[in-house]
């Protein structure tokens, strides 16, 4: 029982900082312009604010002091089918919905300093999700250590700076304090096996350059130092309280080009690729030691994305790109955490109400690959299902430029 109340505290606070629909915990929700471009040359083209959130270099691009705020609805579809468990002896059934739908805010700000250096903050998400097993707890006996319900939040507040060094090449660096929170519950019939509520903070950064060939190309590069969150609160099992749980994050690169190649059609990319082979593990913190808690022995992975963008007249501007995410689970698979490689397929539409206002609008189908796994319950033994995940985002934003 030790053992088993241990591995369902250490996935619940996996969960802190899961995906919802990205390789590993990453979350691709920060801006309706980077949604309807599958965020190709995210990093670099700097229509908006919302460049912030990838590479604070491009603040430099900016000439007058630029606002912008969004909403971003991510309506996850999680099919988990045909759970079964000795050796396909029992049968839970299947749910065609184990996902759930989130509102996702940001905002950002940036302000030119003078003609070398420019100031930004930033408020977005870069993880969260929600899942809901509990309804193939329909038996006596169930894997109730792989079942149960899950809902996580977290916000990345940043501040950055950006120096221009000449015409060609400008450096940023920034600062991100994450907050994240949440809730999980194991039960048992009516025996609360866990209840899990916590939150925590984490220190990273980021860095970033800029290259403008010229008037029509540019490039970017970016690096986030993803720090490790320390999340604390009411973490009980079987009756016994823990201390505090830490949980790894990824470092991502990021490598981004923009170039316009008509006056009316530009063309844009990313390149990115995230350390999540550094997941080891989920350590326990107390007093008495700490202690590994659960293997993921997960892998690196890459993303690609390509995009265009044609500007109709004055008033509209229209995007789409297409996106390949790779999945990050290697040997160890999960219930709680299904991946896949997945695509995106994305569109967007700016309408520029004046040269000052504009309002755009993001819309991405994503796709996830049917995986059939197999995860080791303590209470049953190998528990053998198929899922598959995707999603719909769609996405609201407002800029203004001073």
């Amino acid at each position: 029982m030790k053992s088993f109340n241990k591995t369902l505290i250490a996935v619940a606070v996996a969960l802190t900082s899961t995906q919802t629909l990205a390789a590993g915990f990453q979350l691709n929700s920060q801006s309706a312009t980077g949604i309807g471009r599958a965020f190709a040359g995210d990093a670099v083209i700097a229509d908006n604010a919302s460049v912030l959130s990838r590479n604070p270099a491009a603040m430099a691009l900016f000439d007058t002091s630029a606002f912008s705020a969004g909403l971003t609805m991510a309506d996850v579809q999680v099919d988990v089918k045909d759970v079964s468990f000795k050796e396909g002896a029992v049968h839970l059934g299947s749910i065609d919905d184990a996902g759930t739908t989130k509102i996702i805010p940001n905002v950002y700000f940036i302000h030119p300093v003078n003609d070398k250096v420019a100031v930004g903050f930033a408020a977005f998400s870069n993880y969260g999700t929600g899942t809901d097993t509990s309804s193939l707890s329909n038996k006596p006996v169930v894997p109730f250590d792989l079942l149960g319900n899950t809902e996580v939040t977290t916000v990345n507040f940043n501040a950055s700076v950006s120096y221009r060094i000449n015409d060609i090449v400008s450096v940023g660096v920034g600062l991100d304090a994450i907050y994240g929170e949440g809730v999980l519950t194991r039960d048992m019939g009516n025996q609360a096996l866990v209840d899990v509520e916590a939150d925590g903070w984490g220190l990273g950064g980021i860095v970033g350059a800029t290259f403008e060939l010229n008037e029509n190309n540019r490039l970017g590069l970016s690096y986030r130092l993803s720090p490790t969150i320390n999340v604390e609160g009411d973490i009980k099992a079987a009756g016994k309280m823990h201390e505090s749980l830490d949980v790894p994050l990824a470092d991502i690169f990021q490598f981004a080009g923009f170039h316009q190649i008509t006056s009316n059609f530009a063309v844009h990319y990313t390149a990115q690729f995230t350390q999540w082979g550094n997941f080891e593990e989920i350590t326990l913190i107390n007093s008495a030691g700490n202690q590994a808690l659960k293997e993921y022995k997960w892998k690196d992975s890459w993303l690609f994305s390509y995009g265009g963008t044609y500007t109709i007249n004055d008033q509209f501007t229209v995007r789409a790109g297409f996106m390949h995410d790779q999945g990050v689970v290697n040997e160890l698979s999960s219930l709680s955490m299904p991946d896949s490689d997945r695509t995106w397929y994305t569109a967007g539409l700016s309408y520029h109400i004046n040269p000052k206002h504009t309002v755009d609008f993001g819309i991405a189908l994503v796709k996830g690959e049917e995986v059939d796994l197999v995860e080791k319950s303590l209470i049953v033994g190998p528990v053998n299902a198929t899922t598959k995940s995707g999603a719909m985002y769609y996405s609201v934003q407002y800029s203004y430029q001073f």
